[in-house]
């Protein structure tokens, strides 16, 4: 459902849930009961069970007899109710995890009865909790999950073997609403397919690559693959809304002053390329870098900004609510920061097999040619900073994200230790990965460092052998043939 409901909308949700035999698993129905730590109980039951029953979101609505399920008006506000000396919303937020979508709607019936609707996200990869306990409903009354054990036990199942983009990002939606919401255009501009003269034809290609499915009552729901690469804007779904990309350029090399943002609210797809273009024009470009080059250059070569921008888009923990993926810009650096941990270990990023969470939006963004192939595209952004005679890229992980670091060119004697031995390490690997050994000789190369320079480099190689980060390949060669390997081949 969208985040900014009209009061029409709002109104035929309302009908819709009254029009239901009975109270569900999925929705409740109050009159004025506004006990905040009930609503707690009920915001991590209604998000189990909507997750159980393969509900989008759970709802509870105040205004609404329980018995005969008639609007009568409810005296509930939330927007002025308050507990603890806190906002109601901001309180259950705080108890609430994880940090799940919810949303109160207060509104007139079409009678002029005022009701309050709180829909609940549901639950994506793990059980739902209010202060600590995990609740789900039992037909139409709120128990603990813990009690259920059969209950809890289909609920992890039901998160193994849903991915992310299977997920339903709507229900229930017509024709109509469906190619309102998806830049289903872009789809077949993309996908090099032409454009069918009929909805038949639209509707049967969306459905083939999973974008959309039909629901038992024949209308239609947008999978979040659908959405979180064709919406024409993420706002129009509740739970992603928070995935756009943001574009954040600063002043100098804090964050302290911000020069421009820009939040891009187009789904990956549409908008992948005009992202791109937008950070091109504003970095700036050097005259020259290095030997290789003596004519204008971009800042940061432009696959190494295709790539990591993809990366972070794909490679993202779509579990982690209120939060995207993010692109900072400074004077001299450029950091990516996207949500979840890596599956595999940062230092082994150049040599390891991608593991994807999202394996559904890696095979669509590698097919519309958005990132590289499989198993080359952080090898090749290696490479590119090679050729571009910049930093070697720093990848971090935080306990929430990763973040990869571009840094704008330095000559070698304005890098430090860490940066030196970091070039080496990455240059090792990525000669390792290529059936080569990295030398002295390539190492120089790679700095740009002339021969009668030598021992500088050998110091180099001398610091990241003793930080156990490369070895030599045969601790027998003579000093001149020595090469080396990464610690962990």
């Amino acid at each position: 459902m969208p985040i900014e409901q009209s009061l029409e909308q709002l109104q035929a949700l309302l009908r819709e849930l009254c029009r239901l035999p009975s109270e569900t698993e999925w929705v409740e129905f109050k009159h004025n009961n506004d006990d905040a730590p009930m609503i707690g109980e009920y915001i991590s039951a209604l998000a189990n069970s909507a997750a159980l029953l393969g509900k989008q979101s759970g709802y509870l609505v105040w205004g609404v007899d329980d018995g005969t399920q008639e609007v009568i008006g409810t005296t509930f506000t939330p927007a002025t109710t308050r507990y603890k000396q806190q906002e109601l919303e901001s309180w259950l937020l705080q108890k609430t995890t994880p940090k799940i979508h919810f949303q109160f709607y207060a509104f007139n019936s079409t009678n002029q009865m005022p009701v309050v609707v709180l829909e609940v996200q549901a639950a994506s990869h793990t059980p739902v909790q209010f202060d600590g306990v995990e609740y789900i409903r039992v037909g139409s009354y709120k128990k603990k999950l813990r009690e259920f054990a059969e209950k809890e036990r289909a609920l992890w199942r039901v998160f193994d073997k849903t991915p992310f983009e299977q997920q339903a990002a709507t229900e229930n939606t017509s024709v109509e609403h469906v190619l309102q919401l998806l830049d289903y255009p872009a789809y077949f501009d993309l996908t090099q397919q032409p454009l069918p003269e009929g909805r038949d034809g639209i509707l049967a290609a969306l459905q083939a690559d999973k974008l959309i499915s039909k629901t038992v009552s024949g209308l239609w729901q947008i999978s979040n693959l659908g959405a979180i690469l064709f919406a024409k804007k993420l706002q129009n779904f509740q739970h992603l809304n928070r995935k756009a990309v943001r574009l954040i350029l600063y002043r100098g090399s804090s964050r302290v002053e911000t020069i421009r943002e820009l939040e891009d609210h187009k789904g990956y797809a549409v908008g992948f390329e005009g992202l791109i273009d937008y950070i091109k024009t504003l970095l700036p470009a050097n005259e020259e870098i290095g030997k290789a080059f003596r004519k204008e250059v971009p800042m940061y070569p432009e696959l190494a900004i295709r790539e990591l921008v993809a990366n972070a888009i794909i490679h993202q923990d779509f579990s982690l609510s209120g939060t995207g993926p993010m692109i900072e810009l400074f004077d001299s650096r450029m950091e990516i920061t996207n949500p979840g941990t890596p599956l595999v270990d940062a230092d082994r990023f150049i040599d390891s097999p991608p593991q994807s969470r999202n394996e559904m939006l890696a095979s669509f963004m590698r097919r519309i040619n958005i990132c590289e192939e499989r198993g080359t595209g952080i090898d090749k952004v290696i490479s590119q900073t090679e050729l571009y005679q910049l930093p070697a890229p720093l990848f971090e992980v935080t306990d929430r994200h990763t973040r990869t670091v571009l840094f704008g060119h330095r000559v070698f004697a304005d890098m430090d230790k860490e940066d030196r031995m970091r070039a080496c390490y990455q240059h090792c690997c990525l000669r390792y990965v290529n059936r080569e050994h990295m030398n002295n000789a390539s190492l120089r190369e790679r700095f740009g460092i002339e021969g009668k320079n030598s021992a500088m480099v050998s110091r180099v190689i001398k610091d990241t052998v003793n930080a156990k980060l490369i070895r030599a390949y045969d601790a027998e060669a003579g000093t001149k043939a020595m090469r080396y390997v990464p610690h962990w081949c």
